[in-house]
């Protein structure tokens, strides 16, 4: 990947100019079946142009409680667009907005004082639910209740090479509902960073313009866009090893006795019987970094970078830290 960097061909990417931008562009666009494509800094980026593009201010999306664009955006949607979000809780805590959960926000949109809505958020894999995947089927069902009430449809896709992974379906059959999808090529693809937003020309040429007005307009940017070419060539295949691996670290913590979220992709979630703060603490002075995710809820993230000899290590760490070994 650093010698794909290198040697990247660039040009000015303000002006159009840089080839290897360019072709990145284009892969995604045909990869998630989309007219174009717009590489970004960041999904943060990506998921904050995409509500700029589908709404005004003032204006209303639903979203699942746990979608990333309400807990880890450090408020953008207000600031950058004006838009609320409408919280919805999926029942049985996948995170994921179905049918039911969607009625469950809808506004009757016959009083002057509901906020207009505009969007309808989805998340493929939830991250905050564990790396859970929506199935095709329940996403057309939700995908055609949204349609129904005049709504717009975005799909948060940061990890939706995981879900294709986990599923045996190519990207562009689980984008093929949503108006847009964002996809991030960092996380699980290995990349240093960049994102992309990939949906209707209209709209992606109308994105690229909110994304010289936020500073992310960049110049011979070929050199990080070729690390996303050759993540998207060499790293998806790599992502069912990030999951065995991750079974495996599920199976270390409910064999010392943690209460564990099964996981289905690379994300485990585990449940400790004190201070989630604590546990981690000492995680972390055995070699083993974990996230905090709730007073007594941990996240563990497998990644390309995380091999079967790392794994091994981290599941004999959380053996002595729970388990008693």
């Amino acid at each position: 990947m650093r010698r794909a960097m290198a040697d990247a061909e660039v040009g000015d990417d303000v002006y159009g100019e840089d080839p290897t931008a360019s072709r990145l562009e284009a892969r995604v666009a045909e990869i998630a079946g989309k007219e174009a494509a717009l590489f970004v800094p960041s999904g943060v980026m990506s998921n904050q142009l995409a509500l700029k593009v589908h709404t005004s201010a003032g204006d209303e999306a639903l979203v699942e409680r746990g979608a990333h664009v309400l807990n880890y955006e450090s408020g953008g949607a207000g600031l950058l667009s004006g838009v609320t979000l409408l919280a919805l809780d999926d029942p049985r805590g996948r995170g994921h907005l179905t049918a039911d959960v969607l009625a469950s926000g809808l506004r009757s949109g016959t009083y002057y004082w509901e906020a207009r809505q505009r969007v309808a958020w989805f998340e493929n894999t939830a991250n905050r639910a564990g790396g859970t995947v929506q199935p095709p089927g329940e996403t057309a069902e939700a995908a055609e209740a949204a349609r129904a009430a005049g709504l717009a449809l975005h799909l948060d896709g940061a990890r939706l090479w995981n879900a294709s992974v986990a599923l045996g379906l190519p990207v562009d059959v689980l984008a093929a509902p949503f108006d847009t999808v964002s996809l991030c090529l960092s996380k699980g693809l290995g990349a240093p960073v960049g994102s992309v937003l990939a949906g209707p020309r209209d709209l992606i040429r109308e994105a690229h313009r909110y994304r010289k007005m936020w500073g992310g307009g960049m110049r011979q940017v070929g050199v990080i866009a070729a690390a996303g070419l050759h993540a998207l060539d060499h790293h998806r295949s790599g992502l069912a090893a990030d999951h065995a691996r991750a079974r495996a670290l599920a199976d270390a913590c409910a064999a010392a006795g943690l209460a564990v979220v099964p996981p289905e992709t690379n994300i485990v979630m585990a449940d400790t019987p004190g201070p989630a703060a604590d546990a981690a603490s000492a995680l972390a002075a055995l070699g083993v970094r974990v996230s905090v995710f709730g007073p007594r809820r941990l996240r563990l993230t497998t990644h390309r970078d995380v091999g079967d000899e790392a794994i091994a290590a981290a599941c004999e760490a959380i053996a002595r830290v729970f388990g008693g070994g």
